[in-house]
C-alpha cells in the first residue's frame, strides 16, 4: 500500500548534467544507508542517455568506494533482444558506465539473455521471470527494488511498456516478450507494471522539451494505458527528476525543492 509520501513529486535541475548529478547523489546516499545496515539492495536500471549519465556520475563520485557492492543486485526494467555485446543493449551501457568500474560480484548482475544466448525471445522472458523469482518476497515472485529507475519517452512509455499495447495491462506475469516495438529494435523483454510498482522508490528521469507533454500528462493522472508513465508508482516515493526544459508544464505545487 502506498504511503502519503509516495505521491508524485517533481525535482527540477537546470540542465541534463545537473539532473544526472542530483540523481546520482540521491542514489549513492540511498545505497550507502542501506548497505551500511547490512541490507541487500535490489536496483532496477534503465537505458537511454540519462540512464547512462546517472550511472557515470555515480561511478565518478568518491562515495561509490564507500558502498558494499556485494549487497547490491542490479536488474533492468527492460532490455533489447539483441546480442549481449550489441551497442543497443541497456546492460552494455550500464556495464560501461558503472558496473565494470565497481567491485560488484558477477552473480549480482542479472541481465536478460541476449539473442545470441541460444534462447528464443519467449524463453528469454521466461528465464528472466525465473531469475526474479529466485529473489522473490513473501508477497510476490520478484524482489522489491529499493530503487527502480525509469526513463520516459516522448510518448509516455516506460521500460518497454508502450501506449495502447497489451503489455501495459498485464498483471499476471513478471516479464514479457515484446514484438514489433514502436521504437527499434523491435524485439525486447520488459518487466510488467506490478513488478515496477512493487518498488520502494520509483525514480523517473527525463530531460528535454520533447518530454514536457508526457510529464504533464503523467502528473495530471492520465490513463496509464495511454500514458504508461502515469501508472508508475513507488510504494514509498515516486519522483520525477527533470530539467527545466521538461518541467515547463509542471504546476509549481508539485515541485519539491528539498528532495
Amino acid at each position: 500500500m502506498q504511503t502519503a509520501s509516495a505521491e508524485k513529486r517533481v525535482v527540477v535541475a537546470a540542465t541534463p548534467a545537473a539532473v544526472a548529478a542530483r540523481v546520482a547523489d540521491r542514489f549513492l546516499t540511498r545505497l550507502r544507508a542501506r548497505t551500511r545496515s547490512g541490507r541487500i539492495a535490489h536496483v532496477a536500471l534503465t537505458g537511454g542517455s540519462m540512464g547512462g549519465a546517472v550511472l557515470r556520475a555515480a561511478a565518478e563520485d568518491p562515495r561509490a568506494a564507500q558502498i558494499d557492492w556485494s549487497l547490491v543486485h542490479f536488474w533492468w526494467g527492460d532490455e533489447r533482444f539483441v546480442p549481449r555485446d550489441h551497442s543497443d543493449r541497456n546492460a552494455l551501457q550500464s556495464r560501461e558506465a558503472l558496473l565494470d568500474r565497481i567491485p560488484v560480484p558477477a552473480e549480482n548482475v542479472h541481465e536478460v539473455a541476449g539473442s545470441d544466448s541460444g534462447l528464443t525471445l519467449d524463453e528469454a522472458a521466461s528465464a528472466y521471470a525465473a531469475e526474479l523469482a529466485r529473489f522473490g518476497t513473501e508477497e510476490n515472485p520478484w524482489p522489491s527494488f529499493a530503487v527502480c529507475f525509469l526513463g520516459v519517452g516522448p510518448d509516455g512509455h516506460i521500460a518497454s511498456l508502450f501506449p495502447d499495447r497489451p503489455e501495459v495491462t498485464v498483471t499476471d506475469a513478471a516479464a514479457l516478450p515484446v514484438r514489433d516495438s514502436p521504437k527499434p529494435p523491435p524485439e525486447r523483454v520488459t518487466l510488467t507494471r506490478p513488478v515496477l510498482n512493487s518498488s520502494k522508490r520509483v525514480w523517473l528521469v527525463l530531460t528535454g522539451a520533447d518530454k514536457a507533454s508526457a510529464l504533464g500528462l503523467a502528473l495530471a493522472g492520465a490513463s496509464y494505458t495511454s500514458v504508461p508513465a502515469a501508472g508508475a508508482k513507488g510504494r514509498k516515493r515516486t519522483i520525477f527528476f527533470v530539467d527545466e526544459a521538461a518541467a515547463s508544464e509542471v504546476s509549481p505545487d508539485l515541485i519539491d525543492p528539498a528532495y
